[in-house]
């Protein structure tokens, strides 16, 4: 059995430029076991995923207590790294942030997602803030002793039409410096799909880059080879293994 510290350095350990970990999203303890029992190096959720299982929106909508419940029993039941998807943290000041990045780390969590939209509210954390908010997250780490993997989510890609994705990298390579310098383990740039863009975001930011597969993405090879740290599948598993489930029972009449 590995300690927290332990799990968390052997997670930042595993994002590898070039050679990335890959996470398949999960949403409980019993499809963390599956993919442990499969070979998996570390479990991730996804908060689409958790909330979908457990009758909520995406968003916040599942009660923080019900969620840290989740983790308690994902990390409390299989030995492996777990990252979680914290969406905003369930708090907008930074002192919020604290408070309830501690509570992550005591159920079990090694490392987190937290972005940059306001969540429940319109567009995109203004920097300065994002930087006091990924701070307080450390601060967090650092009250619990553990080396928290904190993965800096920027949702400016996933909130924009893709042919207008060019015009925002010089943005996003704003926020990764920032993020970096505020305390950031790893730069996460859902709904960039487009590997020459990937790859100049790989080339110019200093943390691991993490890229959600979906669309164009369609091979962890194809993100391998431009650089990518980290491969992660967001609602995908959930969605396929609902629909596998309906289509099994469709198939029994």
């Amino acid at each position: 059995m590995m300690n927290q510290v332990e799990k968390a350095n052997l997670f930042k350990s595993l994002h590898k430029k070039g050679d990335p970990l890959v996470l398949y999203n999960i949403w409980d303890a019993g499809g963390a076991r599956a993919l442990a029992d499969a070979g998996a190096k570390a479990n991730a959720t996804g908060s689409w995923s958790v909330a979908a299982a457990h009758g909520f929106d995406d968003g916040e909508a599942i009660p923080l207590g019900f969620a840290l419940q989740i983790v308690e029993r994902i990390a409390g039941t299989v030995d492996l790294p777990l990252t979680v998807d914290f969406e905003g943290g369930y708090a907008e000041q930074p002192a919020g942030i604290t408070e309830n990045v501690q509570k992550v780390i005591k159920a079990g969590a090694i490392g987190i997602n937290l972005e940059d939209r306001v969540v429940r509210g319109q567009g995109l954390y203004a920097i300065p803030a994002q930087v006091d908010r990924i701070k307080a997250a450390r601060a967090a780490a650092d009250r619990e002793g553990v080396p928290l993997f904190i993965n800096a989510r920027t949702d400016l890609f996933l909130a924009s039409d893709s042919d207008k994705h060019g015009m925002l990298v010089a943005d996003a390579l704003t926020r990764a410096q920032a993020y970096a310098d505020a305390g950031a383990d790893g730069f996460f740039i859902p709904g960039l799909t487009q590997l020459p863009l990937i790859a100049d975001i790989v080339e110019s930011v200093a943390l691991p880059v993490n890229v959600m597969m979906r669309g164009a993405l369609e091979t962890v090879a194809s993100v391998a080879e431009v650089g990518v740290s980290r491969a992660s599948f967001g609602p995908g598993p959930y969605v396929q293994s609902m629909s596998d489930l309906a289509d099994r029972f469709r198939s029994l009449h």
